[in-house]
C-alpha cells in the first residue's frame, strides 16, 4: 500500500500549522520534525482521523488509492504508536495481542502481509486457541518468548514496545503511524526497538510517518524528511 498526502493544510485559528503534499510508499517511511508546538502530532490526528474541532483542515489523504479523508477512524486502516506503549494494565501481556485478532471460525488463508512471519491469516477470524498460537508466534518474533502471561507492569521499556508494536500489526493496519514511540527509551533501547519497528515496518510493506524531534529518528528511518517550523 501507498499513503498519499494531497495538499494538506491545518490551521488554527489565523496560523497555518502544517502545508504537506506527500506519497509514502510500501515500507517507505517519511520523518515529520519540528519542535514541540509545530504540528508534528496534529498531522498524525488529522491522518488516522481524531483531529480536534479546534483545528481546520483541508486536503485529501489515501491509502492504497482509496480516499479516507472523511471515513470515521476506525475503518481508515491505520494504526498508531505513540510515545508510551498504552498496554491495557488489566491484561496480560498475550491478551493485549488477542484483543488485536478478531475472534470466530477459523478458516485458513494464504500468508499476508501484517501477520507475524509464517503465521496464516485467518480470513473468517479465529478460535481462540488459533488466536493465542498467533499472539504467541508475534511474540516469539519480538523476542518476547513465554511472554504470554506476564503483567505488563514488569516488562521493560523496550520489552513494552516491541509488545506494543506487535499488538498494531496483529490489526492488520494499511499504514502505520508513529508519534515519537522511542522517546522515552534510553539510548541503547532506542536503537534497538527503533530498527526493530522499521524492519518490521519494511518486511509488511507499510507505508510509515513518523514524526520525531530526534535526528538520529530520521537517519535511521532513511527516507525524506519535512521540516516543520
Amino acid at each position: 500500500m501507498s499513503l498519499e498526502l494531497d495538499d494538506i493544510s491545518i490551521r488554527l485559528q489565523d496560523r497555518e500549522l502544517i502545508s504537506l503534499s506527500a506519497s509514502i510508499g510500501p515500507g517507505e517511511v517519511l520523518t515529520v520534525m519540528g519542535p514541540s508546538g509545530s504540528g508534528k502530532s496534529t498531522l498524525l490526528a488529522f491522518v488516522a482521523g481524531f483531529l480536534d474541532p479546534a483545528f481546520t483542515a483541508s486536503g485529501t489523504v489515501r491509502l492504497d488509492g482509496l480516499e479516507i479523508t472523511n471515513m470515521p477512524a476506525n475503518l481508515r486502516r491505520t494504526a498508531m504508536l505513540f510515545q508510551d506503549p498504552m498496554l491495557f494494565p488489566h491484561m496480560s501481556v498475550g491478551e493485549n495481542l488477542l484483543f488485536a485478532i478478531r475472534a470466530g471460525r477459523a478458516i485458513p488463508g494464504k500468508v499476508e502481509a501484517g501477520f507475524p512471519s509464517g503465521i496464516t491469516k485467518q480470513r473468517a477470524g479465529a478460535s481462540w486457541a488459533d488466536r493465542r498460537k498467533i499472539a504467541e508466534a508475534a511474540l516469539d518474533e519480538a523476542g518476547l518468548h513465554g511472554f504470554f502471561d506476564r503483567d505488563p507492569a514488569t516488562l521493560s521499556g523496550g520489552q513494552k514496545a516491541r509488545a506494543a508494536l506487535m499488538r498494531v500489526l496483529l490489526s492488520q493496519p494499511g499504514a502505520l503511524l508513529l508519534d515519537e514511540p522511542f522517546s522515552k527509551l534510553d539510548t541503547d533501547r532506542r536503537a534497538r526497538v527503533r530498527d526493530f519497528v522499521f524492519e518490521e515496518a519494511r518486511q509488511r510493506k507499510l507505508p510509515v510517518l513518523l514524526v520525531t524531534h530526534d535526528a538520529a529518528d530520521a537517519q535511521a528511518a532513511g527516507g525524506a524528511v519535512v521540516t516543520l517550523g
